[in-house]
């Protein structure tokens, strides 16, 4: 893509209504812009990274043996009364009455329809376990939408909901979801860490929230060092995870029994991403999500449910990765894996080897933003630094001369002069 053409409505200056780093750096490097309180529009860079990151949740959703479906943004009231809730949610729901006077509502979750769709479709205990999940818009009408796309009204959700036959099977399901959003989060670059979740009415204690680490984050944790040593090993046990020590700030006791001593407690700021919660029962009894057992009695079946919030996600890893320039994306997730620099546009040697460069990385599939504008250096630098992309390549009159470009990695801010050829292989690479 070319930077000459590209929709990317940079600021200057940050407005006053952001907040937090996040918000900031999202509105000045054009990736959103607010319709209305707590909605926003996603322009083309911030609509790739979303993409990005949905297209890995997708992936490793399925790679744990997951489902997709696409359930509706609208949904019909009527299915919120047999689960009981459609009253007791609150002013977040968005009601709506359509033109024949029937009551929907804006879905903020989908534990009812997704419940309503197994029941009418699942007759018996060999189509399970099942599990079944979607990418979708929900809208939440908080009294006070704040901090950009980390708490806004419209955001895009990942819920995935298991069914099975009993609680053992349940827990195996829950171990898997568990599982897959450890992979998911590391493969964003994040390191993620599953917090002790209040269970409700169900107890147990099978409810995790999962807080990124951020510097900016807006929870304090505590967690035994421990829980590294586990996820060093790849998949991480339930039984032996619950037995460590992992909160937030609210809920940390010094004097619990299991805190480890101040050498192995980690303390941290956190951004909650994500929330799995087993759940028992409590929409399939109300709402007869019944199939036939082994012995052809009817069999209630056991549900959880697990949640990414993948638009909040963007600012979650903005607020990880930045510095007072910018943005540091992580190459998964970045909009653009390189952006070159024409330090000098009009320039014959300038616009030749940048031209080449630009055919070749793109013929080799690399995401690549070129600035071919006629603007001045440091306003091409400083935009590059605030959109974040991984590498900087820079092509200059001087630099040319002598046979070289300068490759430049925006994470360690590390600059190398190489040849036109070794800076394209090691992008290529």
């Amino acid at each position: 893509m070319r930077l000459s053409v590209f929709f990317m409505p940079t600021l200057k200056e940050t407005p006053a209504e952001a907040q937090i780093a996040s918000h900031r750096l999202m509105l000045r490097a054009g990736m959103v812009r607010q319709s209305a309180a707590g909605i926003y529009s996603w322009l083309p860079l911030g609509w790739k990274v979303l993409r990005k990151i949905q297209q890995i949740v997708r992936e490793e959703q399925d790679a744990a043996g997951a489902q997709e479906v696409l359930m509706p943004t609208i949904q019909s009231a009527d299915i919120w009364r047999e689960s009981g809730r459609y009253d007791a949610y609150g002013k977040e729901m968005l009601r709506i009455t359509d033109r024949h006077d029937r009551e929907m509502l804006y879905g903020p979750t989908n534990e009812e329809l997704i419940t309503q769709l197994f029941r009418d479709n699942v007759k018996s205990y060999r189509e399970l376990p099942k599990i079944l999940y979607h990418i979708q818009w929900k809208f939440r009408d908080e009294v006070r939408p704040r901090f950009g796309v980390m708490r806004g009204r419209e955001f895009l959700m990942k819920d995935s909901y298991s069914f099975d036959v009993d609680y053992e099977g349940a827990k195996r399901s829950y171990e898997v979801m568990f599982n897959a959003y450890l992979k998911t989060f590391k493969r964003m670059g994040l390191t993620a860490i599953p917090m002790q979740a209040d269970p409700g009415a169900i107890g147990g204690n099978l409810s995790h929230e999962f807080h990124i680490l951020a510097e900016t984050g807006e929870s304090g944790v505590f967690y035994d060092i421990a829980y590294d040593e586990l996820a060093a090993k790849g998949e991480i046990d339930l039984d032996a995870l619950s037995r460590l020590y992992a909160v937030t700030d609210e809920k940390h006791d010094p004097n619990a029994p299991n805190v480890p001593p101040p050498e192995r407690l980690k303390v941290a700021r956190g951004i909650e991403v994500g929330h799995i919660f087993y759940f028992g029962t409590k929409y399939s009894k109300a709402m007869n999500a019944v199939v036939a057992g082994p012995d052809g009695n009817p069999l209630v079946v056991e549900m959880g449910s697990y949640g990414i919030g993948v638009s909040r996600l963007v600012g979650a890893i903005v607020e990880a990765f930045h510095d007072d320039r910018g943005i540091k994306w992580p190459e998964s997730v970045a909009p653009f894996k390189v952006g070159l620099i024409n330090l000098k546009v009009g320039d014959s040697a300038c616009d030749t080897v940048c031209e080449d460069i630009y055919r070749r990385l793109s013929a080799a599939g690399v995401e690549i933003l070129y600035d071919d504008r006629d603007e001045r250096a440091g306003v091409k630098f400083a935009d590059m630094d605030l959109i974040g992309l991984p590498w900087q390549l820079v092509a200059g009159p001087k630099g040319l001369a002598a046979g070289v470009v300068e490759l430049k990695s925006r994470h360690t801010g590390e600059k190398q002069e190489l040849s036109v050829e070794s800076a394209l292989a090691r992008l290529c690479g």
